[in-house]
C-alpha cells in the first residue's frame, strides 16, 4: 500500500484541508499520514474563528518520523501559514521520501485576486521557492498570477496562461496545473503544462452556476490519490475534475446543503468505483 504524508491545517468545521484530504485519499486505498500546520475552529470564511499555530510542534514530529525510519511515496502540502512551515515542507521533500516519491504542492494562499487573511505581501515569493522543488503544483488563477509575478486579471487568454505555466515550470516544477481553467463559457477544469514533454493538456467538464468552499481541496486530494493509484498526471487530473463536478451536483440537489462546504462524502462511492475503472491493471 502506498503511503502519503499531507501537510495542511485542520479546520474543525468547514469541509476543507485535512478534513477533506484524509477521507478522500484513504478511500482511494492509500495510507494517509497527517501533519497539521494549525487548528482552526472553522475555515476562514467564517467570522471570529479561533486559530492555533502548530509550527513549534512540527520539528519534533519530523524528528520522531526520522527515528522510526518512515518514508513516504508522496508529500502533499496544502495551506501553510508561515515561511518556517514552507522550510519544514522542503525538509520533508528532501529527507522523508521514498525513491520515486511525488512532491505535490497546492499553493493555497489566495483567491479572487487577493491573498488569504494573515499572509504578508512577500509570502508568494517564499511559496514560489517551495513550488520550484515540487513535481506537481495546482495553483488557481490568483495563485498562478502571484507565483509568476503577473497582475491578477480574469481575462487572460490561453496563450498568456500557457506562458505563465511555462514560466513556473522553468524554475524546476515538472507539472504546473492551473485549476479553475476554462476555454469556453460552459466548461471548467484544469490546464496543465508538462515540462519534460514540453506539452500542454487540458481536462474540462461542465461548468455549474454555483461556487462552494473546499472544491480546490477535493480536486488536489483526488489528484494525489489518483497518482498513487498509477494514473498519469493527465488521468489523475481528469478524475479530479469529474469527481469535483459530481460533488457539486450532489450539493446543488441537497435541500439541506450548507454554504460553507461541498457534499464530497456523498459521492465517495462514485469515486472509488470510477477509480477502479480507470486504474491501470497490475
Amino acid at each position: 500500500m502506498k503511503r502519503i504524508a499531507t501537510v495542511q491545517d485542520i479546520s474543525c468545521v468547514g469541509r476543507c484541508s485535512l478534513t477533506v484530504a484524509l477521507p478522500i485519499i484513504s478511500a482511494m486505498g492509500v495510507e494517509t499520514a497527517v501533519l497539521p500546520t494549525a487548528v482552526l475552529s472553522t475555515h476562514t470564511a467564517f467570522n471570529d474563528f479561533t486559530f492555533r499555530d502548530l509550527t513549534r510542534d512540527i520539528p519534533d514530529i519530523l524528528a520522531h518520523w526520522r527515528r522510526e525510519g518512515f518514508l513516504f511515496d508522496a508529500i502533499y502540502s496544502g495551506y501553510l501559514g508561515s515561511l518556517q512551515q514552507i522550510l519544514l515542507v522542503q525538509e520533508l521533500f528532501d529527507s522523508l521520501t521514498a525513491e520515486g516519491a511525488v512532491r505535490f504542492t497546492d499553493p493555497a494562499m489566495a483567491d479572487d485576486g487577493e491573498l488569504y487573511k494573515g499572509f504578508a505581501a512577500d509570502f508568494p515569493k517564499h511559496m514560489a521557492s517551495l513550488c520550484a522543488h515540487a513535481d506537481v503544483i495546482v495553483p488557481n488563477l490568483t495563485e498562478l498570477c502571484l507565483l509568476s509575478g503577473m497582475p491578477y486579471r480574469e481575462d487572460y487568454g490561453q496563450d498568456d496562461l500557457r506562458a505563465m505555466l511555462v514560466k513556473l515550470a522553468e524554475r524546476g516544477t515538472k507539472y504546473v496545473c492551473l485549476t479553475g481553467a476554462s476555454d469556453a463559457p460552459d466548461n471548467l477544469g484544469a490546464l496543465c503544462y508538462d515540462r519534460e514533454k514540453d506539452s500542454f493538456y487540458s481536462c474540462y467538464n461542465e461548468r455549474l452556476p454555483v461556487r462552494y468552499h473546499g472544491t480546490g481541496d477535493i480536486f488536489a486530494s483526488t489528484t494525489v490519490g489518483g497518482l498513487m493509484n498509477g494514473l498519469s498526471v493527465q488521468e489523475a487530473l481528469k478524475l479530479a475534475v469529474d469527481y469535483t463536478l459530481e460533488c457539486l451536483r450532489d450539493t446543488m440537489a441537497d435541500p439541506l446543503k450548507r454554504w460553507y462546504g461541498v457534499n464530497f462524502e456523498a459521492r465517495i462511492g462514485w469515486l472509488t468505483e470510477e477509480l477502479a475503472k480507470r486504474r491501470p491493471a497490475l
